[in-house]
């Protein structure tokens, strides 16, 4: 399944739109990773522990929803987009979102 941030998909043409589809996990500090996030936070540089939560919860949302277009028909999904909001304390949802379509090459 093709997607992309683009509203059109280039070599294609969209014939349908399917609707929005959707995907997103939640995910909560470990206490472990918060430990190691403040050392480095005190040395400086990439606090890899988090890097590696969000790529994970990224791929997760993302498979959640081409799995959701997938079950509608879709072809592709244009209009990807991530968004991120707080639900509790220490925890927060990563959405990812798009435009579920049906396609056809152009010749």
């Amino acid at each position: 399944m093709i997607a992309v941030t683009s509203e059109s998909l280039p070599g294609y043409q969209v014939t349908e739109a399917l609707g929005v589809v959707r995907g997103s996990t939640i995910r909560a500090k470990h206490i472990g990773k918060d430990f190691m996030a403040a050392l480095r936070n005190l040395v400086g540089g990439e606090v890899k522990e988090y890097t590696e939560m969000l790529i994970e919860a990224r791929n997760e949302s993302m498979n959640r929803m081409l799995a959701q277009a997938e079950r509608l028909g879709a072809d592709a999904v244009i209009n990807v987009r991530f968004v991120t909001s707080q639900v509790m304390s220490g925890a927060a949802e990563l959405l990812c979102y798009g435009t579920a379509v049906k396609t056809s090459k152009i010749s």
